[in-house]
């Protein structure tokens, strides 16, 4: 049963636990007096260093790596440097052949010895280096990471059906950290290669459960069903938002996106535009990549924790991310409550009547009708890839909560249309859903005249409230610096974005982008039409599988966009069984 499982797990996890792997640093003594060219010559030594720029650049001239590649050159070839002292008292050395920047050796200011050798994406990319902490912090330590997988997996495990595909799902979701390991281990030659399995998985599950739903036979296809009990799931849930809150306050950074966020409420509210060349600070400098809904989403937090100036601890931006957080934790709950109800499984008259006691009682994790919330809740957080987000202070936690509360709304077109317009002017992929979700539950086909009657209402309704939405919130960089640099500093700049961190970054493939590019946009257009009726799960899993199929086209592609489908994924496989009744 699920003790096989279980052992499974110990071995899988243990091998793939992100923070198992370290990186190596190598010293060299100082060789030499260096024959490197320094066009722009040495700098001055600062006070607090005991290594002179000249000893720097020796002891770097010396490196392995960067030997090689001048034997690489022959006695016709030739590299130049650039040496510079940074705030963390190191040297950084930068070799460069023909203009491009080929090697980078980080020497420490007090002792002389390498601390870091860098060749490939490494040299300008910093989070391509396997730097500790730079994402997730001590949720990449192995004693932190496999307890959580192991409550992720045993706690949605049904012990007395244990082969059951939605099981695999739960291992395959857990598997991104096979690739993270690599990625932590500042190999992402490995890591990049080992997204894509598991993405094209998922959304082959995804497509299945949106088109056909499962088998009826209520074998591998059955949703999850969690044999550990309700008051003990309820309990995990409470510990485990009081642990990711505490591990964000305690021990968190806010990444680069984050930061974008405040320094863009803190332009909001000064009354500045938002995007320009030199809107952002210079240690941010592409931080105006993101839609206007994502800096006014910064804005409550950032009037109440106001921004410093600098790139400091960003209470607002902690402050951003745990609310995101928990608003994705009500919404799931709140749209497990609502599907169950929709099915009739849940005792509804005690909610009609009674007064607020009753109402609020309604919402008892321990009630059957709220089963459902309770799993979705705890599987997101449970999983990983979720704190993982959280611990980051990312903004992507945005687009999970905007999802999931549309899905909790999808049955009100008005609503629908403004959350989607809003998660789609935050980070643009979640546009991709705009055919699924003018579609609504019946699709879009051929009719009797009546039955199109009754289709363009609440279509009119949902484009009448995206496009009021959008309106509102490209007003503001319409007005100022316009439309065209609103659309260079953010589409563009993102279509024109090059990074190793995807396939289509490290080899020539692009006939199989441009194909996959294509599957894409087909898969979005097609889902309006087919299936003709589907369920509020199926239309989830049809959202999952568009935004997969979305981030499989990106030129960069992180751990951190797992939690952009999570939600939706959760209920697909959660009840993926049901079907759409008939009406």
């Amino acid at each position: 049963g699920c003790v096989a499982l279980a052992a499974t797990l110990v071995a899988f996890v243990l091998a793939m636990a992100p923070g198992a792997w370290g990186s190596t640093t190598t010293a060299s003594p100082p060789s030499g007096p260096s024959h490197t060219e320094t066009p722009g010559g040495l700098p001055a030594t600062p006070s607090d260093y005991a290594i002179s720029a000249a000893q720097a650049l020796e002891v770097a001239d010396g490196n392995p790596k960067v030997v090689a590649r001048k034997a690489e050159l022959g006695p016709d070839g030739s590299l130049t440097a650039t040496i510079s002292a940074e705030a963390v008292r190191v040297w950084e050395v930068g070799y460069f052949e023909a203009g491009d920047k080929v090697n980078l050796v980080v020497v420490d200011g007090s002792s002389g010895a390498i601390t870091e050798s860098w060749t490939g994406p490494a040299v300008d990319w910093p989070m391509a280096r396997g730097h500790e902490g730079q994402f997730g912090h001590l949720l990449n330590a192995p004693w932190v990471w496999v307890p959580l997988a192991g409550i992720f997996l045993l706690g949605l495990c049904d012990f007395r059906r244990w082969r059951k595909l939605v099981h695999l799902d739960l291992l395959v979701l857990l598997s991104f950290g096979i690739s993270q390991a690599y990625f932590n281990a500042a190999e992402i030659d490995v890591s990049v290669p080992l997204y894509y399995p598991p993405l094209i998985y998922l959304l082959g599950r995804m497509l299945w459960i949106g088109f056909r739903g499962a088998g009826r036979d209520g074998g591998a296809g059955e949703g999850l069903r969690p044999s550990i009990p309700r008051w003990l799931m309820a309990t995990l849930v409470i510990g485990l938002i009081a642990l990711r809150i505490a591990g964000n306050v305690a021990d968190s950074g806010v990444i680069d996106v984050g930061y974008a966020g405040v320094v863009g409420a803190d332009r909001i509210t000064d009354a500045d535009p938002i995007y320009g060349e030199d809107a952002f600070p210079e240690n941010n400098p592409t931080g105006d990549t993101y839609g206007p809904a994502n800096y006014f989403a910064y804005v409550p937090f950032e009037e109440a924790l106001p921004w410093s100036g600098a790139w400091d601890d960003l209470p607002a931006g902690h402050a951003a991310a745990i609310f995101f957080d928990l608003m994705t934790i009500a919404g799931l709950f709140a749209l497990g409550r609502a599907v169950q109800r929709h099915r009739g499984t849940g005792d509804e008259e005690s909610e009609d009547g009674g007064g607020a006691r009753a109402r609020l009682a309604a919402w008892s994790p321990g009630r059957p009708d709220n089963a459902l919330g309770l799993t979705l809740a705890f599987a997101w957080v449970a999983y990983p890839y979720s704190a993982f987000a959280l611990q980051s202070n990312s903004n992507d936690v945005l687009l999970s909560a905007l999802l999931v509360w549309s899905l909790v709304l999808f049955a009100a077109p008005l609503a629908r249309g403004g959350l989607l317009a809003v998660a789609g002017l935050a980070k643009f992929a979640p546009l991709a859903l705009l055919p699924l979700y003018a579609a609504g539950r019946e699709g879009i086909r051929i009719r009797t005249p009546e039955a199109r009657h009754a289709l363009l209402r609440p279509l009119a309704l949902f484009l009448a409230a995206f496009v009021a939405a959008s309106v509102l919130l490209i007003a503001h960089p319409a007005v100022d610096p316009g439309l065209a640099t609103f659309y260079d500093r953010t589409v563009k700049s993102q279509l024109d974005r090059v990074s190793p961190f995807s396939i289509w970054g490290q080899y020539d493939l692009d006939w199989l982008r441009t194909a996959v590019k294509a599957f894409a946009v087909g898969l979005a257009v097609l889902i309006a039409f087919v299936p003709r009726r589907r369920s509020l799960p199926q239309i989830a899993a049809l959202a999952a599988a568009v935004i997969i199929a979305i981030e499989l086209t990106l030129q960069h592609w992180f751990y951190l966009y797992i939690p952009w489908f999570l939600p939706m994924l959760l209920l697909a496989i959660a009840v993926s069984r049901e079907r759409p009744r008939a009406v």
